[in-house]
């Protein structure tokens, strides 16, 4: 396979201002052992997990509270030994999920049924994989798609790449460059177990060239462990999965597709971390490095933070606001999803915590689309938001998925260049949601 990565370029696509100068050299922190824990059972896309656990129960750290609820789920697991309260919790869009309180008793016992497994090569593949499908391993970079199920493509899906996402190409965020710069041998290691689960032998690690420090690390590191390290040009979304595979590979994934599709399965440098983790140290997923940032925030950083810490919490970790933020979002400023409550608690894709000052957030006034094409011109699946949220405000669904709005990926490269000032991301989102009902109800 030629892989002449310089010619790799995906259409569309925008240059934000990184704002990853605020972060980008403070190393990760692990945040100290707190007396409460929230624990949300829906933190990856497909069945939420079924409970295992009642009231009252007194539980070891790592321990399973919830088991998977389909093929296309997940476990979730105690952060720290103490008492289980059952409870609901209102998520930002007002959704009740079941949730999982955890009064710590302080020992932060680990439970007994944490098998290290230093010996893996010589495991078989299908064991390796439920080592990682019983740790609640999920995507860290933002989607928390199940790993487990990604490294079970069917049989008719032939995988001959392994792409590793250390691109991190949205604003402010730096929790996976510090990974890379502090654990890059945790970070190849566990490439080489999802390597042997996949049965591949070309792994390729994706990093943005404005990260020339992790480029040089992993590079040196990754010679003798059969990881090719690609620079990558800086342009978001260059770590959108399929815009990743096209920038190493060359090859497009089909409308509709997944990236099996065309051989390749895509895994973030810090799922492969927590694959390691689970393997090798038999340790479930309960824990998660942290961008902490924004102009309000009195000392950004990365933080090494326990599922279940709540926003508060992990803003007292950084000495609290020295200003009145106008907006606090879970993720980046692209893609990431504004709260409303500080008891909101961190989940297994939260990779920052993201506080916006008034100057720095732009009003949506919905003014009517001007058909400039700005949006069109930086879309990098060649949509066109405009005429797609004109379809959806004016709920012609029918017409929105006749012009493949089920495609978008949520970048928010479309409502960055709109001089209307639009909410074409919403509008999408919305119609992506109304699109998807209908075909569940055969209609």
């Amino acid at each position: 396979m030629a892989l002449e990565h310089e010619h790799f370029f995906f259409r569309g696509g925008i240059h934000p201002h990184g704002h990853k100068e605020l972060t980008s050299s403070s190393p990760i922190q692990t945040a100290p052992l707190l007396d409460k824990y929230y624990v949300i059972l829906q933190q990856h896309i497909g069945a939420p997990p079924n409970l295992v656990v009642k009231d009252k129960d007194l539980v070891k750290k790592g321990q399973m509270l919830a088991e998977p609820g389909g093929f296309v789920s997940a476990p979730v697991h105690a952060p720290t030994s103490g008492e289980v309260k059952l409870l609901d919790w209102h998520s930002s869009s007002g959704v009740k999920l079941p949730a999982v309180q955890i009064d710590a008793d302080g020992a932060d016992e680990w439970a007994p049924d944490i098998h290290p497994c230093p010996d893996w090569e010589n495991r078989e593949p299908a064991k390796l994989r439920e080592k990682i499908a019983r740790a609640g391993v999920v995507g860290m970079g933002g989607a928390a798609f199940p790993t487990a199920v990604k490294l079970s493509p069917p049989p008719n899906k032939k995988i001959d790449v392994l792409i590793l996402n250390g691109a991190e190409c949205e604003p402010y965020l730096t929790a996976d460059h510090r990974l890379m710069l502090e654990s890059p041998e945790k970070i190849l290691q566990g490439a080489a177990i999802l390597a042997k689960v996949l049965g591949v032998k070309t792994v390729l690690l994706g990093i943005e060239q404005n990260k020339p420090d992790a480029i040089a690390k992993l590079s040196g590191l990754a010679k003798s462990g059969g990881v090719t390290v690609v620079p990558l040009r800086v342009m978001y979304p260059q770590g959108a999965e399929k815009q990743l595979i096209f920038a190493l590979t060359g090859r497009k994934v089909p409308a509709g597709g997944l990236p099996m599709d065309v051989g390749c399965v895509v895994q973030n440098v810090g799922t492969a971390a927590a694959v390691a983790d689970a393997v090798v140290e038999g340790k479930p997923l309960i824990e998660r490095v942290t961008t902490i940032t924004g102009s309000p925030v009195v000392r950004p950083g990365n933080w090494r933070l326990r599922i279940g810490t709540t926003l508060a919490e992990a803003l007292t970790l950084v000495g609290g606001i020295k200003s009145q933020p106008a907006k606090l979002l879970l993720g980046g400023p692209m893609m990431g999803h504004a709260q409303t409550s500080l008891d909101t608690p961190v989940a297994k894709n939260s990779s920052g915590i993201l506080l916006l000052s008034h100057d720095e957030v732009a009003q949506y006034g919905s003014q009517a689309c001007i058909r400039c094409g700005r949006c069109v011109d930086v879309c990098p699946m060649s949509l066109m938001p405009g005429p797609l949220s004109v379809m959806i405000e004016s709920e012609r669904f029918e017409l929105a998925d006749y012009a493949h709005a089920t495609d978008c990926v949520e970048c928010g490269c479309c409502a960055y260049v709109c001089p209307s000032l639009r909410p074409l991301v919403q509008h999408l989102r919305r119609g992506k949601a109304e699109i998807i009902a209908k075909r569940k109800k055969g209609k």
